[in-house]
């Protein structure tokens, strides 16, 4: 006797089954996707460059959002300090991205040449030669990368500021605000301690609001073009260069 009447016994046993069935059920459908994602994991490759290309998407979008720090960070390559010459083209291209959202990249020979081209003001305070204290991570970060060169090469860079001609054939004799923030920016890098026989810093003709800067992976002997006044001067790859400085 279970104290159950024929009809209680009879609901208990015709529900058992649905409700012990539905369990299992969607285990297995738990386990099967489980499983499916599983495949996929083990199957896929992972391609570094399209996950840089994304990381440095977000990172650039969400910048004016979290500030970089300003603690000077030091760039570490896969092998060591020193980078190489993709490696240092691509370690550049990211740092520019991140910090500055209009950011113009050109790689015009890969592991050779690479021309970036950013507004001015995104360095300088509009219609002035101070640098914007926000972007010392970004010259510190510059200088480690520009100093983290192995022994058979040379990082270059050349910033080339706009400038408009005089009337129309020379460029101009006297102190203009381009001159005065290829200046600054030369000091600003120097005093950071970039190695000196591998920045150049002048003018040419061009938009006053606008900075170019080349970077170039050259050999320890390759001849080095540096640019004095607006002008291009070719020199000895060892000779010492002394930073342009802006015209009186």
């Amino acid at each position: 006797m279970t104290g159950l009447s024929d009809d209680e016994v009879t609901r208990i046993r015709t529900a058992e089954p649905a409700g012990s069935g539905t369990v299992p059920l969607f285990l297995s459908l738990f386990l099967l996707v489980l499983a499916f994602f599983i495949i996929l994991v083990s199957i896929s490759t992972i391609e570094d460059v399209r996950s840089k290309a994304v990381m440095k998407s977000l990172t650039s979008t969400f910048a004016d959002i979290l500030p970089p720090s300003t603690d000077l960070t030091k760039l570490m390559s896969k092998t060591g300090e020193v980078i190489g010459a993709e490696e240092f083209q691509g370690e550049i291209a990211g740092l520019f991205t991140t910090h500055v959202r209009a950011v113009k990249v050109e790689v015009v020979q890969p592991g050779r040449a690479m021309r970036l081209t950013i507004p001015a003001d995104a360095l300088f305070f509009p219609d002035g030669e101070q640098i914007r204290p926000g972007r010392r991570d970004l010259l510190d970060r510059l200088v480690s990368s520009l100093s983290g060169r192995p022994e058979a090469l040379r990082f270059d860079m050349q910033a080339l500021f706009g400038d408009r001609y005089v009337d129309g054939t020379a460029m101009p004799i006297g102190e203009t605000l381009p001159m005065r923030r290829a200046g600054a920016l030369a000091r600003a890098l120097l005093g950071r301690g970039v190695p000196s026989d591998g920045l150049s810093v002048g003018l040419q003709p061009g938009d006053p609001d606008e900075l170019v800067m080349w970077f170039h992976v050259r050999a320890r002997g390759e001849a080095q073009v540096r640019f004095d006044a607006g002008q291009v001067v070719r020199g000895a790859a060892d000779a010492p260069s002394d930073p342009p400085e802006a015209r009186p």
